[in-house]
């Protein structure tokens, strides 16, 4: 009889949707040519969506959420990956139109897959997990402009969400002077500690907009999109960038091309899901040499994995800080 493991399914129903911890078997499981026993996941915005229901972004129904994850290879048909091998997977739709990392196994491409980095363990990874991975490709975005250190503030929206901390940290780490935004300001002493060196309420970047603002920022890695990003891009020095990676304000970009064609500012998108595979080891190499572990430690929290439908309502309701790591092998 085949082995047996927990895992989050969604279901559509008529009312909605449901979200049921059941028992699976890896003869339940889609098509790939690795099979993982996953050690942990994570909790992100997205993975909130899917288990409320808040937005469409579940393609495939049911579905086993977790758009990321860390474990053990035991099987494997991929050239790459040796039963044994640690491995993380963030991205390529899972958790959306593949089942995900709220799962005890999962199996996937291995072209998907990246080996565990030396140096990190399987639930420091996911302390990372796709939130940390983004916020290093807009720091990345930001080196290739060829923002430095020196060049004044870089502004940090969603300051104390999974992206924000963690850009935060880097950031400090690399010697910039970064101000934090937040729509909670009790969590400044959480921001200063992760390295903010000013921390300033999201009000700060809303209403009356203007083509262009006082040139205060240098640099930006924006997460929230929407009225926020057009102030944040009316307040660039001139040939600064911006670096967008998030919509939790909305889609919507209700802007000029003043502060494109007299400045000079670039914007750039950051996607995390399709990234080919050197860009994203280059990324979690740079993770491992630049994010001081013991920051990391403090924006995270463990949970095990029944935790999860309550998160999911937190989360889209701005009430989770910083990295939320699942325990899935437990």
């Amino acid at each position: 009889m085949a082995e047996s493991f927990k895992a989050y399914l969604v279901s559509k129903t008529d009312d909605g949707q449901n979200v049921d911890l059941v028992d699976l078997t890896e003869d339940d499981l889609m098509e790939g040519d690795v099979t993982v026993r996953v050690s942990h996941s994570t909790l992100n915005y997205k993975d909130g969506l899917a288990l409320t229901g808040t937005a469409p972004v579940v393609r495939r129904w049911p579905m086993i959420p977790g758009i990321d994850f860390s474990g053990i290879v035991e099987k494997s048909e991929h050239p790459e990956f040796n039963p044994g091998d640690p491995v993380v997977l963030t991205g390529f739709g899972v958790g959306e139109g593949h089942y995900g990392g709220y799962s005890g196994v999962a199996r996937v491409s291995g072209d998907w897959l990246v080996p565990l980095p030396k140096g990190l363990r399987a639930d420091q990874a996911m302390a990372i997990g796709t939130a940390g991975f983004t916020a290093m490709l807009c720091v990345l975005a930001l080196e290739r402009h060829g923002v430095a250190a020196d060049d004044g503030d870089v502004l940090v929206t969603g300051a104390a969400g999974g992206v924000g901390s963690t850009a935060v940290s880097l950031l400090a780490q690399l010697g910039y002077r970064v101000v934090a935004v937040t729509g909670r300001m009790d969590e400044t002493p959480y921001l200063k500690d992760l390295g903010a060196q000013e921390v300033i309420p999201r009000d700060t970047l809303s209403g009356k907009l203007r083509p262009l603002a006082k040139e205060q920022w240098s640099a930006a890695i924006d997460v929230a999109g929407g009225a926020v990003l057009a102030h944040v891009l009316s307040g660039i020095h001139y040939n600064g960038a911006v670096a967008a990676c998030g919509l939790a304000a909305g889609m919507d970009l209700p802007t000029s091309v003043a502060p494109f064609i007299l400045r000079g500012v670039a914007l750039y998108g950051v996607e995390s899901v399709m990234v080919p595979k050197p860009r994203r080891i280059e990324a979690w190499n740079r993770l491992v040499r630049d994010l001081p572990l013991d920051r990391l430690g403090a924006m995270t929290r463990m949970v095990p994995m029944t935790d999860l439908p309550e998160l999911g309502q937190r989360i889209v309701q701005g009430g989770v800080r910083g990295r939320t790591v699942v325990e899935i092998g437990a």
